[in-house]
């Protein structure tokens, strides 16, 4: 394993508290200049994050050493899980003392705190992407305009952002998921089962080219969303659809990341002007990512306002 960060890692003799960041490219992270200033505004006892980075094909073992790390150092407060939700849950679910009912469903762990003796892990995407997804789409979007959504992507963001949709009060006339294999489509299926999601809601659909997902795509009514869930154009590059892809007229195409290569964010903007789209990156979702999150490992309650100030500060240093 190793470490990234914007100091070096506390030693285990260490006496100061430190929050840790669980991901692949950690250190080329705004978090590592943001977490500082929140750490002021909210008056918490460290300034300090520490990365772990852990490769994409990362084997169960090295998942299980990482949170035996957070368990057992008793300055590790806690941590933020990103690229890796899904499989720390898969390869160390035992290891958590308590589990909320989203990571229990959503079968991921985005956030690992200790209360004492506790570490609990909870699955804090439902929530957050929730948030993001107000930020930009009008409350009533779905019922006025009988748009659809397209998630491309099933794994732990895509999982969420249908979970939320399904829950919505303005819930869309039909979400389409999709991924390269049938293994995640079945997994996602199983997640909303369980939840009890109304059948008919959600469409199911492996797409092995990206030349499939654009025909996906370029068949969504007018208005619909269109979110890049993949984590392409961010841990690695590339995009889920090719240059050639035709969004819907009126569109809102999120990209869910903030930082990378963000092709497919630049696919959306080349068709911006001539396709009217609503063009969103990441950044909120990563605002409101972290903010929960931190909330979570420092026992926290945050107001609007607070997380708008955080917003600000986070802004400051972009």
């Amino acid at each position: 394993m190793t470490t990234a960060a914007t100091s070096p890692a506390p030693s285990a003799s260490a006496t100061a508290d430190y929050m840790g960041f669980v991901g692949v490219t950690t250190a080329s992270s705004s978090i590592m200049k943001v977490f500082p200033l929140w750490a002021d505004i909210l008056g918490l006892p460290t300034r300090t994050l520490v990365g772990h980075d852990l490769p994409m094909d990362a084997d169960p073992a090295q998942y299980r050493a990482m949170v035996e790390q957070i368990r057992n150092d008793p300055h590790h407060r806690g941590a933020l899980v990103t690229t890796h939700k899904m499989n720390v849950y898969a390869a160390a679910a035992d290891l958590f003392d308590e589990l909320d009912p989203f990571a229990v469903s959503c079968a991921e762990i985005s956030s690992i705190a200790k209360r004492g003796s506790t570490l609990s892990g909870r699955a804090k995407d439902p929530i957050t992407v929730d948030l993001a997804l107000r930020d930009f789409l009008p409350a009533d979007h779905f019922a006025r305009t009988g748009a659809e959504v397209v998630i491309l992507g099933a794994g732990g963001s895509g999982t969420a952002l249908s979970w939320a949709l399904a829950e919505r009060d303005d819930a869309p006339a039909l979400i389409t998921v999709t991924a390269r294999t049938q293994d995640k489509l079945d997994h996602l299926r199983e997640v909303h089962r369980q939840h009890g999601t109304p059948e008919g809601l959600l469409r199911y659909v492996v797409t092995e080219t990206p030349e499939e997902a654009d025909v996906l795509v370029t068949a969504a009514p007018a208005g619909s969303v269109i979110a890049n869930a993949t984590g392409l154009g961010k841990d690695r590059p590339g995009s889920p659809l090719t240059d050639a892809v035709v969004f819907p007229e009126g569109a809102y195409v999120w990209e869910f990341n903030y930082r990378g290569s963000l092709e497919f964010l630049h696919q959306a903007e080349a068709q911006q002007d001539g396709r009217a789209l609503h063009v969103v990156n990441g950044w909120r979702y990563f605002i409101h990512g972290w903010s929960q999150v931190v909330a979570d490992v420092f026992d926290l309650d945050l107001t609007p306002e607070t997380v708008e100030r955080l917003a600000e500060a986070a802004e400051s240093v972009r």
